[in-house]
């Protein structure tokens, strides 16, 4: 079987892909909207949580629960900095999930894996995020409440399937990215996300988990 690896950075324009998306935009010179055709990323092979290994709710939890697990796969469905996604998961004061990818996720230049909630200008929901190799010993980013440092839910989501923005691309995507150097690991196979219970019961809203450097796993 062979390992492909992936430098999966969004600054490289899938050309062969023939899906394209419009992209509303105001036109500098009279104000009114104009459509503009992007090329939409191609997900291949699929960057983002293909399974739910495990989940614990906590207390307020419930929203989301109608369309799981779907609602937590595939590419994020970011509003930007003035609102968040109502297309999430709530994990609940406390609340916990443990995801598996189709992809290993390797140490490669930079972030390795973005997390995406829904947070916006003056409303944040942390959660704290951990990796593993077997899913047994698993390795903390420190989340730093003053700084956030290290968090999940702090930076707005701006990819979304509808804006070409690729979800694999820190520079542009939006969420909260996490380097495996930082904590001490060249590679994991399952990420957990726990709710830091400090924002009421509600919790941490996930929206999606994507992989920035890793190696497609061998069947």
């Amino acid at each position: 079987m062979r390992l492909f690896l992936l430098g999966l950075f969004a600054c490289q324009e899938r050309i062969d892909s023939e899906d394209t998306s419009a992209v509303v935009e105001l036109s500098e010179d009279t104000g009114s909207e104009v459509e503009n055709e992007c090329t939409a990323p191609d997900y291949t092979p699929n960057p983002f949580a293909s399974e739910v290994i495990s989940i614990s709710y906590g207390e307020g939890a419930g929203f989301g629960q109608d369309n799981y697990p779907d609602v937590i796969f595939g590419a994020p469905t970011g509003r930007g900095e003035n609102a968040g996604t109502l297309d999430v998961l709530s994990l609940g004061a406390g609340g916990e999930i443990v995801l598996s990818f189709d992809m290993e996720i390797v140490d490669g230049e930079g972030v390795d894996l973005l997390v995406f909630e829904n947070p916006f200008i003056g409303w944040m929901e942390f959660g704290l995020v951990s990796a593993s190799q077997d899913g047994e010993t698993w390795v903390e980013w420190s989340c730093n409440m003053e700084t956030f440092s290290g968090c999940a839910g702090v930076s707005p989501v701006y990819s979304h399937p509808d804006n070409c923005i690729d979800a694999r691309d820190p520079a542009v995507a939006g969420g909260d990215g996490f380097d495996l150097a930082n904590i001490g690991l060249e590679s994991a196979r399952y990420i957990r996300i726990t709710d830091a219970n400090t924002s009421g019961l509600g919790g941490f809203d996930l929206d999606a988990v994507a992989v920035v450097n890793g190696v497609l796993i061998a069947e």
